[in-house]
């Protein structure tokens, strides 16, 4: 993940079109003013900057895309001069509510671009970035030890986080179909134990978590599978962006990613050891402060990390989720 040097990019619509799509944004906006900018006692006005929004970051968006700025509507454009943590709040508002998913590709990329860059860690820091029990199906794919895995994992993954408990399930149309693999921090914090796929595959051991056939698939342990740790790792990485001068990606766009449909910011840091990723493209979920989809590459420009997550259910697993004896596993 990772992320970089601003630069001004150029109004998301050409000039001669500029008349008719203020329009159209004006018509899907409209009914999100008091949303974003609050009603006169819902605390959403302009305050006093918190300790991270200086001068020129709580005012408006003189960091922001001024083309992208000009293309808002009102009711949306008000939202750039408020300070970052109010950003954050209308957005947290907006996403529970629904609204930021209804506004459309142009309209989102738009107001992401206006906005002051403490804005969305401040959004993801509010959290949740996660749930204390639920499952997930991802797609993965990584470069393990300078090879580009030819096809991803893809995963089955339920978690629980108090205590930590991870069952994974590789699906048969991914890499590694078939594998299966439990951890329980309440049993062997440091181990898992899994199976391989295929005919030769079926017999169940205890591995570590770093060992070499953990690593042999994936650079990092079963106990970094969920949003939790990729939104972690971005709020890391933020603090050294803003202290390394990198606070604004140099890219937002809104689009859809192996079907689900994101706002993406893609950063550039001046690479590895000292940031994660020289550039990382991270996927914003439209109803929840966490990030679906992911690309990092490193210094050489390499690709060596794809992360989608497909679908997200929270729900209750009780202790058979994270049972070898369940009927429905294959240990």
């Amino acid at each position: 993940m990772g992320c970089a040097p601003t630069h001004r990019p150029r109004s998301p619509w050409p000039r001669v079109a500029r008349t008719a799509q203020i329009a159209r944004l004006g018509a899907s906006v409209a009914a999100f003013g008091t949303l974003w900018l609050g009603s006169p006692g819902d605390g959403l006005r302009p305050a006093q900057a918190q300790p991270h929004e200086t001068r020129e970051t709580a005012a408006a968006p003189a960091a922001a895309e001024a083309g992208a700025a000009a293309a808002l509507p009102p009711e949306l454009a008000k939202l750039a001069t408020l300070p970052a943590s109010q950003q954050a709040r209308g957005l947290r508002t907006a996403a529970r509510q629904g609204r930021l998913e209804k506004l459309d590709d142009a309209t989102l990329t738009a107001l992401f671009q206006s906005l002051d860059p403490q804005a969305v860690p401040d959004y993801v820091t509010a959290g949740p970035i996660g749930y204390p029990s639920y499952e997930f199906t991802m797609l993965r794919q990584e470069r393990i030890s300078g090879k580009w895995s030819d096809k991803p994992d893809h995963m089955l993954v339920k978690v629980t986080r108090e205590p930590l408990r991870v069952y994974a399930k590789w699906l048969p149309d991914g890499a590694h179909g078939g594998q299966e693999v439990i951890y329980d921090s309440t049993k062997r914090a440091d181990e898992m134990y899994g199976h391989l796929g295929g005919l030769l595959g079926k017999l169940p051991m205890w591995t570590a978590l770093d060992g070499s056939l953990a690593r042999a698939q994936s650079n990092h342990q079963v106990r970094d599978l969920g949003t939790e740790f990729i939104a972690n790792l971005y709020l890391s990485e933020a603090r050294k962006y803003r202290d390394a001068g990198v606070q604004k990606p140099t890219r937002i766009e809104t689009k859809t990613i192996g079907g689900v449909r994101v706002t993406t910011f893609t950063y550039e840091t001046p690479g590895r050891p000292q940031f994660y990723a020289k550039r990382a493209t991270l996927g914003l979920d439209l109803r929840q402060p966490y990030f679906r989809t992911v690309e990092s590459y490193d210094n050489d420009g390499q690709i060596f990390e794809r992360v989608i997550f497909e679908k997200i259910t929270p729900k209750s697993l009780d202790d058979s989720a994270f049972d070898p004896k369940n009927p429905d596993y294959k240990f």
